[in-house]
């Protein structure tokens, strides 16, 4: 049924060239693969059963995307439109946090989506237009055209883990291991587990370290 396509997917015609008039588009069965991962996550997406949301058979859908992994990237991509992208301050860290936050909040809003920037990162058009926008950001800056680019894919990636974190980490189950540690830090046995429990210690300090590590992070890399 499917057959190997070259180049991005985003270079290639909407339809195949063989076959009916265009009856759909590619935003059209992307935004209803997207509306099943939101509802049931990623393993429920297939031709078929998108197909079935859009009232149509799982072949012609090929018409329009070749493989399900192609699908995916479009997926993607698609809702990195949801991006608000302002004129840059100025300051180049304080953008770059603001771009975080709503990755982010896209990432809970899409819970199967930072499994995909960590395991297959994808550049399409609304990818692209964040990429311009972090590196219009960082113009300024003294760092080399290559780190800026690490800094996006670091933004991008550590946003992912922390959001991926979220997502599949029961607060419950972050009470126990905190249970868990403080039970080691007072055998004696675990002096540097211990420490971290003293006052002003990582795990004794409260709130949300997320900003305060990429910041940190990317300062890093930029040099």
């Amino acid at each position: 049924m499917t057959q190997r396509q070259d180049g991005p997917i985003w270079l290639r015609p909407e339809q195949a060239r063989a076959g009916r008039p265009a009856e759909r588009s590619r935003a059209e069965i992307t935004a209803a693969a997207v509306e099943l991962a939101d509802r049931e996550g990623l393993d429920a997406v297939s031709m078929r059963r998108v197909a079935t949301a859009l009232g149509t058979g799982a072949a012609s859908l090929y018409r329009y995307v070749a493989t399900r992994d192609e699908l995916l990237d479009l997926m993607t991509d698609s809702v990195a439109a949801e991006y608000d992208l302002p004129a840059p301050s100025g300051d180049w860290p304080t953008d770059l946090l603001a771009v975080a936050r709503q990755a982010r909040q896209i990432m809970r809003r899409h819970p199967w989506l930072p499994a995909r920037v960590i395991g297959r990162p994808t550049l399409g058009p609304h990818g692209a237009d964040l990429l311009e926008h972090v590196l219009t950001v960082l113009a300024d800056h003294p760092a080399v055209p290559a780190r800026k680019v690490e800094a996006f894919a670091l933004l991008g990636g550590l946003t992912a883990l922390f959001a991926q974190n979220e997502v599949s980490a029961a607060e419950d189950d972050a009470a126990h291991r905190t249970a868990y540690l403080r039970r080691l830090a007072a055998d004696g046995g675990h002096p540097r587990i211990a420490a971290l429990f003293t006052p002003g210690g990582p795990a004794a300090s409260p709130g949300d370290p997320f900003e305060d590590v990429l910041v940190r992070a990317l300062a890093g890399v930029l040099g």
